[in-house]
């Protein structure tokens, strides 16, 4: 039963503070604290993520509003609200903690009522904002995330990479011949062809940090963060086999006798310079030449 209650950060670092905002919270959510910046930003990479974090501002090191902004400049991390837990007052610290993204301020001392029904509030809100987050995230037919979640996701990946360096990469996957599968079979047996192809294409990435989404029609995208040119044709050859295996007839494929997959591959270290524009044009040149070399395999881009 305890799983099923909302979790709960709490991040102060006085004891007593702690104490009292764990004894008048944990009865009704999982309280887990932190005592300075970096062991909050620790318990912020730990699954299942909090539905909130009730956040002290005044701390040795890093303060606060330091603390959200590293939130909101995570996608992981950018939704979760934030209530700063301060006994300063002054309409300039109360504007700052909205302008870095705060949703709610909770002053010293503690008045327990007060304490239980802005978490309460806030709680639920994000409730009802993480369903509807997820609605409009996933593409109706196949369950995945749509188009509008691989532009937001690689936007985001391509400027955390401008920023650390590290490469990104991209597979782009169209089912071979579907046109003909659709016309010969039906369009109901498409649509559980394309839920199958998804479903596979959802198991090989395995890492939480890479992402699957439909990217249109019969088209699938997956978008590798840190991924080097290695990993991603690895990557790229299990997807390719994972769909194959399905063993989907389709008699009306000039490849083989069932449903198949090509895919184009493209690698970069993003820059200030480029734009993701460019890393979908070479993997889209690449999935190109896997169609126009046979199909049912990988390329990668030049």
């Amino acid at each position: 039963m305890e799983d099923h209650k909302p979790k709960l950060l709490i991040v102060d670092d006085e004891k007593i503070n702690l104490d009292i905002l764990t004894g008048l919270l944990s009865q009704e959510y999982r309280t887990v604290i932190a005592k300075d910046g970096v062991q909050a930003l620790k318990r912020l990479e730990t699954v299942p993520l909090p539905d909130l974090v009730l956040l002290d501002v005044t701390m040795p090191g890093m303060d606060g509003f330091e603390i959200c902004r590293r939130m909101k400049a995570n996608l992981l991390t950018h939704n979760i609200p934030v209530i700063f837990v301060t006994s300063r007052t002054g309409e300039d610290d109360e504007t700052l903690g909205f302008d870095v993204g705060a949703v709610d301020y909770i002053t010293k001392p503690f008045h327990p009522a007060i304490v239980r029904a802005r978490v309460r509030t806030h709680v639920e809100l994000k409730r009802r904002g993480d369903i509807l987050e997820r609605l409009s995230s996933l593409d109706p037919l196949t369950g995945i995330a749509n188009r509008r979640r691989f532009d937001e996701f690689l936007n985001f990946e391509w400027n955390r990479s401008v920023r650390t360096g590290h490469t990104l990469s991209l597979v782009l996957i169209d089912v071979d011949y579907f046109k003909l599968f659709n016309d010969n079979y039906g369009h109901g047996k498409g649509d559980r062809c394309l839920i199958q192809v998804a479903r596979a294409l959802s198991k090989p990435t395995q890492r939480t940090m890479d992402l699957v989404s439909r990217y249109g029609g019969e088209e699938f995208a997956c978008i590798l963060p840190e991924t080097g040119v290695e990993g991603a044709l690895a990557v790229a050859e299990r997807l390719r086999s994972t769909v194959e295996e399905l063993d989907i007839p389709h008699a009306f494929s000039t490849v083989v006798p069932h449903v198949t997959i090509s895919l184009g591959v493209a690698t970069t270290i993003p820059t200030k310079e480029k734009t993701f524009c460019g890393l979908i044009e070479r993997a889209d040149r690449a999935l190109y030449c896997a169609k126009d070399q046979g199909r049912n395999r990988t390329v990668l881009a030049e």
